[in-house]
């Protein structure tokens, strides 16, 4: 009877296993992370009625575009009825979709296409503040005891009448501005015209979770959730120790990631998320790698967050003075990346992302000046889709888009260009100097109007476009990429399509080889069914490819399945060398 006893009890474990896969236990994958995301920033994708800016009909126009690139999440920057003194950033009405932008019927539509083609929207929540023509801020500013004047925050004039305190503004500036209608002051982390909200008043808290489940209740996919950093504030409104900038202190240092912040965004997602089948993606400038933990995963407000150390490499210590960028090593941007990969390894999830609305362009960030712009935006590209977690892409991203060089600060649309070129004089740098730190950095280097084709303001509009048009249009732009097997596009779509028929590139872990290497960023990704080696060359030299860490002794037992080079004979070449800016996927054989 025992030994009967005992055999079934072995049986059972074995079942158990076999269902489980033995050591391995099955991972629960969720849409959000089987799929890519695509950014569009609405005033630049596509127009349709001759305004110069873009539109929901244009989105709506191109949703072909991002299926054929693997995107089952279409993230739009803010839609919202707004001034447009930030571009969509400054928002007066949640409820209405801003009239440059279309109408709700046109929003409806454009949920109902996506749909169709398995792609969700999702809605960017710019919650940190408002306009300061919302209702609420408009209210708030006639009197001190009215249903609204607490939703903001305000506060007194020091006795000799300057600001409360020496706090220094996102994009420049005391963050505070007199308001002679309440007779205060009111604080602002970004644009005069965007008053940040007082997250201490339920009331707020209540009317931001009814926006958020209004448009859940509308079918979208998920929220990215906007400067999430600076919601709470300290007790504490004294003053910072002054910087050698202007005197003052940055407001980043003295706000980001206070201590309670958590206990809202919990509040959030009790309030928003739980029970709905929708992601979050919060920016989160700030949070270091090994904070993570109490950011995403299961005990976590988000499932993903923006978090900046590999995009914020030339700025340490959250001050992003351009007039101040520090030279930074490949090794740098690696151990970020590493960092960010280990800390999600068994909790949480990682936004893989490399560009956005308010970043240079990848390829002159990453890249050597001189560097072959195809060869680099692939070898990015390849980075992108095949790093551990969902690759969010970024409108024109996709077509491997360079950074712009206008001659003149005044062709410059970017609130920050302006102020920053503006810091930099004051610092002492030339106008020349100060407008090469804008070339580099401006946030108009993203929002140049996507490139359709090769016809007139590159087929983006029939009228004047809000943002000059990129003088590489002719050549570069979607049409003539798709029809270039050599392209920037052709690549991302291959990738796109080999990462979603590729489990071990979403289940796989994440191991870093060549740490030291300042030329090559190479890593395993690996499961139980299979193992990957990506390298990427970031130099502009032919280099060696060590593999001997990921158990490649022998170069002639592993594979190359996918070069950036199209002469590459995937059957015959060899994996110890890398070719200028080359990327190669390598499996075994």
């Amino acid at each position: 009877m025992k030994k009967r006893f005992l055999a079934i009890l072995v049986l059972t474990c074995i079942l158990i296993m076999t269902a489980c896969g033995g050591e391995e236990t099955s991972v629960d994958i969720r849409w959000w992370q089987k799929t890519n995301v695509y950014e569009v920033y609405v005033n630049s994708f596509q127009d349709t009625d001759g305004s110069g800016y873009g539109d929901l009909k244009g989105i709506t126009k191109h949703l072909d575009h991002l299926k054929e690139l693997g995107v089952g999440a279409l993230w739009l920057t803010p839609v919202f009825e707004s001034p447009m003194d930030d571009n969509g950033y400054d928002v007066a009405d949640y409820y209405k979709i801003n009239p440059t932008y279309g109408t709700d019927e046109d929003i409806d539509q454009l949920f109902e296409e996506a749909k169709k083609r398995d792609i969700r929207i999702v809605m960017d929540l710019v919650f940190n503040h408002t306009s300061n023509k919302c209702k609420w801020f408009v209210e708030s500013e006639k009197s001190k005891d009215n249903e609204y004047s607490d939703w903001y925050i305000w506060r007194d004039a020091k006795p000799d009448g300057s600001e409360p305190n020496n706090w220094r503004s996102i994009f420049g500036g005391s963050a505070w501005t007199w308001s002679e209608t309440r007779g205060q002051y009111y604080l602002h982390t970004f644009a005069v015209s965007q008053p940040d909200l007082n997250w201490e008043n339920e009331k707020v808290r209540q009317a931001l979770y009814d926006v958020a489940n209004y448009w859940a209740d509308k079918g979208c996919g998920g929220f990215r959730m906007d400067a999430i950093p600076y919601i709470k504030k300290p007790a504490d409104f004294s003053d910072g120790t002054p910087d050698d900038i202007d005197g003052m202190t940055g407001i980043h240092n003295m706000t980001a990631n206070t201590e309670g912040i958590l206990d809202f965004l919990k509040e959030f997602k009790k309030h928003v998320q739980d029970g709905r089948d929708i992601f979050t993606v919060g920016e989160a400038n700030g949070v270091a790698a090994s904070e993570l933990d109490k950011w995403v995963g299961e005990n976590g407000v988000f499932d993903m967050i923006f978090e900046f150390s590999h995009m914020d490499l030339e700025f340490a210590g959250g001050k992003e003075i351009w007039g101040k960028a520090k030279a930074w090593k490949l090794t740098d941007l690696k151990k970020a990346l590493s960092d960010s990969q280990r800390a999600t390894e068994t909790n949480g999830w990682y936004p893989i992302f490399f560009e956005n609305h308010d970043k240079p362009r990848s390829i002159d960030h990453y890249f050597p000046e001189d560097a072959d712009p195809v060869l680099a935006g692939r070898a990015m590209g390849t980075v992108l889709m095949t790093l551990r977690g969902t690759p969010f892409i970024y409108e024109g991203e996709e077509l491997g888009y360079k950074n712009i060089a206008w001659p003149s600060i005044d062709d410059y649309n970017d609130l920050s260009s302006h102020n920053q070129y503006k810091t930099a004089i004051e610092d002492g740098l030339s106008e020349s100097e100060a407008l090469d730190c804008v070339h580099r950095f401006s946030r108009d280097n993203a929002r140049t109007p996507m490139q359709w084709d090769d016809s007139d303001n590159a087929g983006f509009t029939t009228g004047k476009p809000w943002l000059p048009i990129h003088d590489d249009y002719k050549t570069e732009n979607a049409e003539s990429e798709a029809k270039d097997p050599a392209s920037v596009l052709s690549w991302y779509r291959k990738l796109a399509k080999y990462r979603g028929d590729t489990s071990v590139l979403i289940d796989g872990s994440y191991r870093e080889i060549m740490a030291d290497s300042e030329q090559v960023y190479a890593f395993v990704r690996e499961n139980k069914d299979d193992k990957l080696i990506i390298a990427v060359n970031f130099t502009g030299e032919p280099v060696d490819l060590d593999l001997s860490e990921a158990g490649v002794e022998d170069p002639s037992s592993a594979k190359i399945v996918h070069s950036s080079y199209e002469d590459t004979d995937t059957e015959t070449a060899q994996v110890d060398k890398l070719r200028p800016y080359e990327a190669v996927i390598i499996g075994n054989n």
